[in-house]
């Protein structure tokens, strides 16, 4: 398993155990993960107010490169607003011939040029459908036995796209979740928006949105995400929250890759779980392990 990799923007910065975490894990998994070399911004949500044409130009660039660095591997991307933007960049090319040429011309400078459109897989689509639970669990070295997880998908890895889950009603994560020995947490709030970018512009809405995932969460360990904009919102947040609904809902939130690598027997410095925000003590003194040790 050969895969071109766009970390983007948010994994060398706010989510950087995301990327630390994804690497670790694909590699003892047995996938290869190439960084695609000179890789710039997919424009992530603020280039489109201001120019449609960057907007889709931006992740273009990115495209052509991987066009032209390794025309047969998928790019593999973590961060959904990058996946979202690449994908987007992609169909838009491919049915819009005026479009394509006038993306051409920006990319003319570089000497780039959109060949074929390289595949781009978000890592939940390649994790479910090219690793498998199957191979996951066969290398589980610390089940997570007694664990209880939120699988948390957020919007922009299952829509408009889709691709490899049911944006309704999702379930990709459940089967990686059972393989490393934990338990799903029954819940429909999975695919809820978390507001998003909301949280800086309108915050009492986006506050009352992450409010509604995390009180649903009540009864598991740890909300699961793949999303650093998502991640971000569930775990910066959770004091202020928890102050204005007179509620404790706290939680651990951790990405996915994070907690596969947990029960392949990774440390937390490999999966750079001391760069979380919210890690609760409960979570961190096993006391879900202790739960299962007495029933």
């Amino acid at each position: 398993m050969k895969y071109q990799y766009y970390p983007g923007c948010s994994l060398e910065g706010t989510a950087r155990e995301y990327d630390v975490s994804t690497r670790a894990v694909m590699d003892r998994l047995g996938a290869q993960l190439t960084e695609l070399p000179d890789w710039t911004c997919c424009g992530a949500s603020a280039a489109e107010p201001n120019s449609l044409l960057l907007s889709l130009a931006l992740p273009a660039r990115n495209l052509a490169i991987a066009d032209k660095t390794a025309p047969d591997q998928d790019i593999l991307v973590p961060c959904s607003a990058c996946y979202l933007n690449l994908k987007r960049a992609g169909e838009s090319v491919s049915t819009d011939p005026d479009l394509a040429a006038k993306i051409d011309t920006v990319l003319m400078d570089e000497g780039l040029v959109l060949k074929r459109l390289a595949g781009v897989r978000h890592l939940l689509d390649v994790l479910v459908n090219d690793v498998g639970a199957g191979r996951i669990g066969d290398r589980v070295a610390t089940p997570l036995e007694g664990l209880v997880v939120a699988p948390y998908y957020g919007c922009q890895c299952l829509r408009p796209y889709t691709v490899f889950d049911d944006p309704e009603t999702p379930r990709s994560m459940d089967p990686l979740i059972a393989a490393t020995g934990a338990r799903v947490h029954p819940w429909s709030m999975g695919a809820r928006c978390c507001g998003a970018s909301h949280m800086n512009t309108k915050p009492e809405v986006a506050q009352r949105l992450v409010g509604s995932i995390l009180s649903a969460a009540r009864g598991a360990d740890v909300i699961a995400t793949v999303c650093p904009m998502c991640q971000m919102n569930l775990e910066a947040y959770q004091k202020t929250i928890s102050r204005r609904e007179n509620d404790d809902l706290q939680i651990t939130v951790m990405y996915l890759p994070q907690l596969i690598g947990m029960a392949l027997g990774m440390t937390e410095t490999d999966l750079g779980i001391d760069l979380n925000l919210a890690v609760t003590h409960a979570f961190r003194s096993g006391q879900w392990t202790a739960k299962t040790a007495t029933g």
